[in-house]
């Protein structure tokens, strides 16, 4: 029985397409380790990873479960985990040739003791971020004894902590581990190396190495707001309208009566809240969605189930028209940068908060 649809989320691929040839562009010569963790950023795992491997190196993800669920549709792709691994999924990661990331001697003597002989491994150095990663000062003893077992260095990288927020401080991190590199080179001449993100990619491109790890960016959404004009949003969301209701003045709206209406108003009602993801921080912060192109109001709190719009302005509105939450109307847009800055949050958060209750769509 195909049931009508409440609240849905729509991806482009074609979208998916543009943006990963953007951000070929602003690599260079590197490669590009998509980052399609979380769900793929809330945009669906296995249809993104689809979309994106044509024009892939490597794939990454943040833990076992992922990787085997990529597996499924990802045959050939190498995958990389971005997160620590617990020594019990060891024998698994080695069974199925996942790259595990190391940042001591420890992990590397019990993964040698699991994986098979010449397992590949991603070596990642500590240069300010604060949480995986070995000590800059102790990374090359750990690499010594590293050669020593039977493995196979897959790749070394660190993390950049504030390169959308912070160009101070990510100049002083990348020219400490341009100082490592040098180094590492002696040991390791020849294995690859991946430094920046999304933000790093844009901003500064002239240490891309060979690898450029991605993530928002092959969604759509930029971290650097100047770059945004040159990517597409996948990801739209929507919602039917269930009900209209016409209220008078001074009737309140929504638990708490934290919104009284100043004037008679036409209210609809949306079948999405925070159990679907949408935030309920966006209460009383003058949100709005897309109805027939105009934006509408969120009156009062978003609740479990349903939010309130205020569709007054709107001509000819009836039960099942369609909002758009996240995305383009008409001529009318409204971000997921917007939405989530209204949440006090960021659209990564956003993404990935969208819940199994929302039905996904794929075009494109």
């Amino acid at each position: 029985m195909s049931l009508p649809l409440r609240t849905w989320v729509e991806v482009d691929h074609a979208a998916l397409r543009h943006n990963l040839k953007a951000v070929r562009k602003m690599a260079g010569k590197a490669g590009i380790m998509a980052v399609v963790k979380a769900n793929g950023y809330g945009h669906g795992l296995n249809e993104v990873a689809s979309t994106l491997s044509p024009g892939i190196e490597v794939f990454a993800v943040a833990s076992l479960g992922e990787a085997i669920q990529l597996r499924v549709t990802e045959k050939k792709k190498p995958i990389l985990l971005l997160s620590a691994a617990l020594p019990a999924e060891y024998t698994e990661i080695g069974r199925h040739g996942f790259i595990p990331t190391i940042s001591s001697t420890r992990e590397a003597e019990l993964y040698a003791q699991s994986a098979p002989a010449g397992a590949p491994i991603h070596f990642k150095i500590d240069t300010g971020m604060g949480r995986l990663g070995a000590d800059p000062e102790q990374a090359f003893a750990i690499l010594r004894q590293i050669r020593e077992l039977p493995l196979t260095l897959h790749s070394i990288s660190t993390h950049l902590h504030s390169a959308d927020s912070d160009g101070k401080a990510t100049k002083e991190q990348l020219k400490n581990f341009a100082g490592l590199l040098s180094y590492l080179r002696e040991f390791e001449a020849k294995v690859p190396i991946h430094i920046l993100n999304s933000a790093g990619t844009m901003l500064f491109s002239a240490h891309a190495h060979d690898l450029v790890r991605v993530g928002l960016a092959l969604y759509g959404v930029s971290p650097v707001p100047k770059f945004q004009k040159l990517l597409k949003p996948a990801l739209s969301w929507r919602a039917s309208v269930t009900f209209l209701n016409d209220l008078p003045k001074g009737h309140g709206i929504s638990y708490g009566s934290t919104y009284i209406t100043p004037r008679a108003m036409k209210v609809a009602i949306l079948p999405v809240g925070y159990a679907d993801g949408y935030p309920r921080q966006l209460s009383g912060k003058g949100t709005s969605v897309l109805i027939k192109g105009k934006r509408c109001h969120v009156l009062g709190r978003v609740t479990m189930d349903q939010i309130m719009v205020d569709v007054s302005a709107v001509k000819g509105i009836n039960v099942g028209d369609e909002a758009v939450l996240v995305g383009k109307q008409g001529k009318e847009e409204i971000t997921a940068t917007e939405i989530a800055t209204k949440a006090d949050t960021i659209p990564w958060h956003l993404f990935c908060g969208i819940t199994g209750r929302v039905a996904y769509l794929y075009k494109g």
